[in-house]
């Protein structure tokens, strides 16, 4: 197992090209579950996660192709309708092959998910969508058994406890492709790669309207075809280096975003005090003035992602003043404070509030990362830190960034990668 060895203090500048989404690529790759033919999905970052969605689509009698990042699938002469426990169990988007899967075959069988250890993340979102549109649901030793003669289109409220949910608004969405008849979602999210998911759908022959809003319009084909697609830019990749050149008082131009997805990020930010501006689809950012203390509240999207809280922690733990964060989506998304507290911030968690005292500096220390964003914030940490971090069990980060490393020695970061 590796880690990385992070030696700070050292100012980030130059050019950053930012890889395709992580959280739109893996239902979208689900979504080919819904055809028979072949389907051709571009700008794929090389990550863990899609690994592993590659393994279940090949368990699943897909024949799948990862090249230069581009995704090929097809279809394979067997195919299967469960999702086993050894794949699903380590990923919690593998969950989203239940309505694909009960959408094209009438049956599916898929493993409860696992992924990052941040909270109680339950699926009774996802479980309530499938069940409106006409399946039977059973929990048989750690998995849901779906099956429905005819899924039939139906009026379907997703608000949850947190807001809307991503993973279900998808499952439901793409079940509700092949249903009879039409399908209303309400309070369905409204991300960007739930825009992208519907894009991809509508290729290959699906009937939405509605995407980005929250009220989406479903009306069932007999059939979907197959489809060639572009991923969008990872947001929450553009918005880690975003932190990252404001914690090491940096210039970077980020090139290969989306701007409009990042709103909230670029409003907090330059709340902050970072300069942005913004050409064609690069972003330039850069530390020009002393930041300031800001407060953030996480929401469903267009407010501030929850995936760049713990990003933006660590850049409050070196920033002056008091600042406090508010988890709204995952109230327990706060394992990273411990280990951000060893490298000396001065954090205190209150419920769902963390009360960030801006320290002059941070040290150096042995870190371990809990979960994909924490990962990140902790890198972000060691890249401002006095003296040597090491991030220890790193492949939480090798789900979602790119060749993370690669990209920061590129603008001038000492970081390298060593056996644990």
């Amino acid at each position: 197992m590796d880690k990385l060895v992070i030696e700070g203090g050292l100012r980030l500048k130059g050019e950053v090209v930012i890889s395709g989404s992580k959280n739109a690529v893996l239902p979208i790759m689900a979504a080919t579950l819904l055809t028979d033919e072949r389907c051709v999905i571009n700008g794929v970052p090389d990550l863990r996660d899609v690994q592993t969605m590659t393994k279940i689509l090949r368990s699943l009698g897909k024949t799948v192709e990862f090249n230069k990042g581009t995704i090929t699938v097809a279809p394979n002469k067997h195919s299967s309708f469960v999702a086993d426990y050894k794949l699903v169990s380590t990923m919690r988007a593998s969950f989203c092959v239940l309505g694909p899967l009960l959408g094209k075959l009438k049956i599916a069988k898929v493993s409860l998910p696992g992924g990052c250890v941040i909270g109680v993340r339950p699926v009774d979102l996802h479980l309530k969508g499938i069940k409106a549109l006409g399946a039977s649901l059973n929990i048989e030793s750690g998995y849901v058994v779906a099956k429905a003669t005819q899924l039939k289109g139906s009026r379907i409220y997703l608000g949850g406890a947190y807001g809307s949910s991503v993973l279900a608004t998808a499952n439901v969405m793409m079940a509700a492709t092949l249903a009879k008849g039409k399908t209303i979602i309400e309070s369905a999210a409204c991300e960007p790669e739930i825009i992208d998911l519907a894009e991809f759908l509508i290729k290959m022959g699906a009937r939405i309207r509605g995407q980005g809003t929250p009220t989406l319009e479903i009306e069932g084909v007999r059939s979907l075809q197959g489809a060639m697609h572009t991923v969008i830019p990872d947001r929450i990749e553009a918005g880690t280096f975003m932190v990252a050149a404001l914690i090491t008082k940096g210039d970077i131009l980020i090139k290969n975003v989306c701007y409009e997805h990042l709103g909230a990020v670029v409003d907090k930010l330059q709340e902050a005090g970072a300069f942005i501006t913004t050409k064609d689809n690069a972003l330039h950012i850069c530390y020009k003035t002393r930041l300031k203390p800001i407060n953030v509240t996480t929401l469903p999207y267009p407010g501030f992602p929850t995936d760049m809280q713990a990003q933006v922690m660590s850049l409050m733990a070196v920033t002056p003043g008091i600042s406090i964060i508010t988890e709204k989506i995952y109230p327990d998304r706060f394992i990273h404070v411990a280990e951000l507290n060893r490298m000396g911030a001065h954090i205190q968690r209150e419920g769902p509030h963390a009360i960030i005292e801006g320290v002059k500096e941070l040290c150096g220390a042995p870190v371990m990362a809990s979960d994909l964003r924490a990962s990140a914030s902790l890198v972000l940490a060691g890249l401002v830190a006095k003296g040597k971090t090491s991030v220890l069990r790193i492949y939480h980060l090798e789900r979602g960034y790119e060749k993370l490393e690669k990209k920061l020695e590129k603008l001038g970061a000492k970081i390298y990668r060593e056996k644990e």
